[in-house]
């Protein structure tokens, strides 16, 4: 797999995948595209609206690490405990890793230490990075993996493109996601396309169209009601 460090427009950095032709981020800000769809509309949300005492997320896609470096900040920050799960068939390894610039824009303590624990952290084992924070990576296929049922309060679906990556978006996974969702659980994906929201419908979820990160018209929240 080809893969390079590039820098997206707020100055954050990603990752591009050349076999793909895809960036793994917005180009238009890979920061503002992740604090946008997965913290703002998805952990936030979620936070303001139920003030839970901890909240389980399953992450489809770890790439970069980012998305689980904000998540981490949030736990801290909000002080709610965070059961971070996230799957990955292929990881980045520590050389590249350590390319990445996220921990300069999180106001975050050891933002730095906390970014290389996420990628330096073993494979298939919960691993505690802070009290309100534990992280297990699983690597595997969404495919092959087996789900509880109703255990995750929240999806953050950051797949590549359905056009990249169509099988991510079959609606066989589709449903496994749904059926781990817990009743009144939500997933957010940067993804607005009309087949996956009519997918979505059809699998009995409330569709919110929401307006999407810069460079993108909208975004997808779906509720389990």
């Amino acid at each position: 797999m080809s893969l390079q460090i590039i820098q997206t427009k707020d100055g954050s950095s990603s990752i591009f995948n050349s076999d793909l032709n895809e960036p793994y981020h917005s180009i238009h800000g890979a920061i503002q595209e992740s604090r946008h769809v997965f913290i703002k509309n998805g952990l936030d949300y979620l936070f303001q609206k139920s003030q839970p005492d901890s909240i389980s997320v399953f992450e489809v896609g770890l790439g970069t690490g980012l998305n689980a470096l904000l998540s981490l900040a949030f736990a801290i920050q909000n002080r709610v405990k965070i059961h971070y799960s996230s799957i990955e068939v292929f990881p980045i390894d520590s050389v590249l890793a350590a390319q990445l610039n996220y921990p300069a824009y999180i106001e975050l303590e050891n933002s730095f230490d906390y970014f290389q624990k996420i990628h330096s952290s073993a494979w298939n084992e919960k691993k505690s990075l802070h009290h309100y924070f534990d992280l297990l990576k699983i690597q595997q296929t969404l495919q092959s993996f087996t789900f509880d049922q109703n255990k995750y309060g929240l999806f953050f679906f950051d797949a590549f493109a359905p056009e990249k990556q169509p099988d991510m978006w079959q609606m066989n996974v589709l449903k496994k996601v749904t059926d781990a969702l817990k009743p009144n659980g939500f997933l957010v994906t940067y993804c607005a396309k009309g087949q996956l929201r009519r997918d979505l419908l059809s699998l009995n979820l409330k569709v919110e169209k929401l307006p999407g990160p810069p460079g993108k018209r909208e975004m997808i929240r779906a509720i389990k009601v």
